[in-house]
């Protein structure tokens, strides 16, 4: 498994230790599906194949607990952010998107739009 951690490039500095890494069809289909749990300082970033408002939507069926979701374009700047709550079926950015970080809710008093995330390799264990 590859794990990543997120920055902003601000003084605020690592918002999230453990990002899981995915890049897959099946992994980011999958998501966050039927966890119990997302830890406070867990995430997983979902990398798409280029910017789009569709290709970047996400859906919250089987997804048990709210998360933040970070929309980001290619360069890594935040383009958009919102609450996706357990169950709904569609959340899709105001603006094209590539990636897309989902975290815990809190993630949305750290990021806001325009802000630019970087990811970075950490060490298994």
């Amino acid at each position: 498994m590859r794990w990543i951690e997120a920055r902003v490039d601000s003084a605020q500095g690592r918002l999230l230790s453990h990002v899981r890494h995915c890049d897959s069809f099946l992994c980011r289909l999958r998501g966050l599906m039927l966890r119990r749990h997302l830890g406070d300082d867990e995430g997983l970033l979902l990398v798409g194949q280029r910017e789009s408002r569709w290709d970047a939507a996400i859906h919250m069926l089987f997804v048990l607990f709210p998360i933040a979701a970070v929309w980001l374009n290619a360069e890594g700047y935040v383009v958009d952010i919102q609450l996706a709550r357990p169950f709904r079926p569609l959340y899709v950015p105001q603006a094209p998107a590539r990636d897309v970080l989902e975290g815990p809710p809190t993630l949305l008093d750290q990021v806001r739009v325009g802000d630019r995330l970087r990811f970075s390799e950490v060490e298994d264990g």
